[in-house]
């Protein structure tokens, strides 16, 4: 797993690398039960400090990406199988506010209701789809 971060991002350092680890779940690079790097490992292969790393992982973890097992070994968790029914609402309404946001924005920004729904739906499609090899 290959993750960059951007220190010139208004994004926090944190919420790149949980961005960037979500990423590679999402695309197969990562699977259920594979193991992280240790938190001292990652911060300084990124050169950030280890409690942004920690913070990540906490993240994660409580989102239900990562498990924990000890006190240092994080992995990724089977997030199709073990998401309780109160973790799945609770990424349910995180979307549905995420979702709402971007269209409020796009909308402040003067676009339509459909150009928004075309962009969603472009998006969502180009990330359902499987790659094709080279990719």
């Amino acid at each position: 797993m290959v993750l960059s971060i951007d220190l010139q991002s208004d994004e926090p350092i944190y919420q790149q690398i949980r961005s960037g680890i979500v990423l590679a779940v999402a695309t197969g690079e990562l699977a259920p039960g594979d193991a992280l790097p240790s938190v001292r490992s990652l911060a300084s292969d990124l050169g950030v400090n280890m409690h942004t790393v920690n913070k990540a992982y906490a993240v994660l973890r409580d989102e239900g990406y990562v498990a924990m097992r000890g006190r240092s070994v994080a992995f990724i968790a089977d997030t199709a199988g073990r998401a309780s029914p109160l973790q799945a609402q609770a990424f349910e309404l995180r979307m549905a506010e995420s979702l709402y946001r971007l269209a409020l924005e796009y909308r402040a920004r003067g676009g339509s209701e459909d150009g928004f729904i075309q962009l969603t739906t472009t998006q969502a499609r180009s990330a359902f789809s499987p790659k094709k090899e080279g990719e």
